[in-house]
């Protein structure tokens, strides 16, 4: 592997962490209001 192709994938894995544990977190609380709001009181 050549030192170009290194750097980009080392790249994608680096900035990819930040997208998937931001990701779960965003869903996780979309999740939880959708949650919340079917069962809160009408």
């Amino acid at each position: 592997m050549s030192q170009f192709e290194s750097i980009v994938w080392h790249v994608l894995g680096y900035s990819a962490m930040p997208v998937i544990i931001l990701g779960g977190f965003a869903g996780v609380a979309a999740l939880s209001i959708w949650l919340l709001s079917m069962t809160k009181d009408k």
